[in-house]
């Protein structure tokens, strides 16, 4: 039974501590550490921090340190380069003397009273999942971004105050630190780093209880209650679906809840990202129409995150180090069957219809079968590339649309594939080896809120054997697919749902896709161009302009679709091309047609029937799964 209650204010938004939950803390040593925040320049996007640390000998060397990298994140962000004005003193406010180590550190000697006070101003202005966004009307903080630590006081509890300005209110995963309502706790640094807190004005809470767990969604938004109400319904119902995948059992969440922390705020860039008892989302979309369906797919993304990657954790990112990028071969299960999942929860909860959900299945086939970088690396090799694109920055122009294919799309890809031949061949689904993975890897947890035991890809193959009952078909499938760079059958693996690949057949779309015009009306090649295509073979290359097509000036969209519109697939064509340095030349370019495909149910293509079995199969793959 779930109840809904909405107010219109955040009362600390922290539940109090079910009966019979320790505080882990892990091998503490010493006091803990404490934090204090404030935000005198939140119109100019600044917060002050005051880190003190305590229990050192006089003398002792303090290394006092920013993460480089979040939780949730697989590259390297130095969030050190958004503080300044830094200050150490011991506890009486004598000055203590700084040094810089390196970029990313600071070197104190603790004072008589073996206390370290560091205080700097951290700047932030951007609203998201990985930094920090300040301003007049609230604080949206990923930890990482905002808090130093101190090296060797990784184990000790960490207490932050937040001083508050008037009306704002506190929302966040972390322990409620008694009578003090803007007073929080965490049991360990890795827990205390996992926790995004969001301050602001009072908006909207809802809070209820379902499958004896209780949740609740802090939303920051513009808009109406009626859109929030109906948004916060919509998010109950799919968090019903995502614990359906696990048998109906929610993980045990630390501190008796779940929260979503939302942001729906002009000033907000879209993201979504997990953590172990929360999400951050982020979106300057309204909680309307096809704005509140857009941001429910990453509730939905994320929520099954409280899982798979939180709970369901590979080796590689278990424990987080903040100070490197954290690599997992796994990133293609991780979030590759997270977003498989994020979309298929949205049709089990009946919020896509067959149309909208087959057109998410489309665009993970047409990604897999048009990138040129999955035929040359696997899924494994991918996953490791996160260190270079999950929100990484790069001067130098790289060859990724040629080298690289998201580890979200291909591993959505595998998981279609490896749901359905489990489906048709051993009469068991991807639901039950996620299940498999929950109860040997998720569920057990130690009392330090961590993993007992995080996985690696050969437990992930052995695992599928297991719910298989069949290790040879696990081992074949890991060899093709996860280290090999063979192409799944998605034809033959969705036939048996009766649905059918369809070629699209638009020709030489990919030219179109491929340029810009700039304002003096020039078409530009916008990117590299895709090996094996045609203006790959004739040498043009991003940067180029395309001068003439077919003897006809191109200065407009328009004119180049109606030119390719006279054509035929092969047809040779010349085309005048200038490249950067100015020089012009003639060459010839063969038309191709678009090799996209689109996923239709087969009973409405031409002369293809689906059979009642295979239409059977399909409506127990979409059925709901929630209890």
């Amino acid at each position: 039974m779930k109840k809904l209650l909405r107010r219109e204010v955040l009362p600390g938004l922290a539940l109090a501590l079910l009966p019979g939950l320790a505080l882990a803390q892990g091998a503490a040593t010493g006091p803990a550490v404490r934090y204090a925040v404030s935000f005198p320049n939140a119109v100019h996007h600044e917060a002050r921090v005051a880190a003190t640390f305590a229990g050192l000998t006089p003398g002792q060397k303090l290394l006092v340190r920013m993460a480089r990298s979040s939780p949730g994140r697989y590259a390297l962000h130095d969030f050190v380069k958004n503080v300044y004005y830094t200050v150490a003193t011991d506890g009486t406010g004598k000055l203590l003397t700084i040094s810089r180590p390196d970029p990313y550190s600071w070197e104190v000697k603790a004072g008589a009273d073996g206390t370290v006070q560091f205080n700097y101003t951290l700047y932030g202005d951007r609203t998201d999942g990985t930094f920090a966004g300040i301003d007049q009307q609230h604080a949206h903080l990923n930890m990482p971004a905002v808090f130093c630590y101190a090296q060797g006081f990784e184990n000790r509890p960490a207490e932050v105050k937040f001083e508050l300005p008037a009306n704002w209110k506190v929302a966040t995963q972390l322990r409620p630190g008694g009578e003090d309502k803007a007073t929080f706790t965490a049991p360990n640094l890795q827990y205390f780093m996992d926790s995004p807190t969001v301050l602001g004005s009072p908006q909207f809470l809802h809070a209820w209880q379902d499958g004896g767990r209780n949740f609740e969604m802090a939303t920051y938004y513009n808009g109406t209650a009626t859109e929030v109400d109906a948004f916060v319904k919509k998010a109950q119902k799919v968090v019903r679906e995502a614990a359906g995948v696990y048998g109906g059992e929610y993980p045990q969440f630390d501190f008796g809840r779940y929260t979503f922390l939302a942001d729906y705020l002009p000033q907000a860039s879209s993201d979504g990202m997990e953590h172990r008892n929360s999400t951050s989302l982020t979106s300057p979309l309204p909680l309307r129409e096809e704005g509140a369906l857009h941001n429910l797919g990453t509730l939905s993304h994320e929520f099954f995150h409280s899982y798979n990657t939180e709970r369901i954790r590979s080796q590689g990112l278990e424990p987080f180090d903040f100070q490197r990028v954290n690599m997992s071969d796994a990133l293609w299960f991780g979030e590759g069957f997270t977003q498989y999942y994020g979309e298929l929860v949205l049709r089990r909860a009946g919020f896509y219809d067959d149309e909208q959900f087959f057109d998410k299945v489309s665009s993970w086939v047409n990604a897999r079968l048009n990138s040129p970088g999955a035929r040359y690396a696997s899924a494994v090799e991918m996953s490791r590339q996160a260190a270079f694109t999950d929100a990484a920055v790069s001067l130098d122009p790289t060859n990724r649309n040629n080298t690289y294919l998201s580890y979200y799309v291909q591993g959505a890809g595998l998981a279609l594939c490896l749901d359905l031949q489990l489906r048709q061949r051993y009469h068991t689904s991807l639901d039950k080896y996620m299940q498999a993975m929950w109860q040997e890897f998720g569920k057990p947890q130690t009392p330090a809120l961590a993993p007992v035991k995080a996985y690696t890809v050969a437990d992930l193959q052995r695992v599928l054997g297991t719910v298989a009952k069949d290790t040879a078909f696990a081992g074949s499938f890991f060899r093709r697919y996860i280290y090999g760079r063979e192409a799944p059958r998605f034809g033959e693996n969705l036939a048996t749902m009766g649905l059918a690949v369809v070629p699209v057949k638009a020709l030489a779309a990919a030219l179109p896709r491929q340029v810009e015009f700039d304002e003096e009306g020039r078409c530009i090649l916008s990117r590299n161009t895709t090996i094996g295509s045609g203006l790959y073979k004739a040498g043009i290359d991003r940067g180029d302009q395309i001068v003439m097509l077919d003897n006809e000036k191109i200065s407009d969209m328009a004119t180049l679709e109606g030119i390719m519109r006279r054509h035929t697939p092969a047809d040779l064509v010349p085309v005048r091309v200038r490249n950067r340095a100015g020089v012009e030349r003639n060459v010839q370019v063969v038309l191709t047609e678009d090799t996209n495909v689109q996923v239709q149910p087969m009973e409405s293509v031409d002369k293809m029937t689906a059979t009642p079995a295979q239409k059977e199969n399909r409506a127990a793959w979409l059925a709901s799964a929630a209890k």
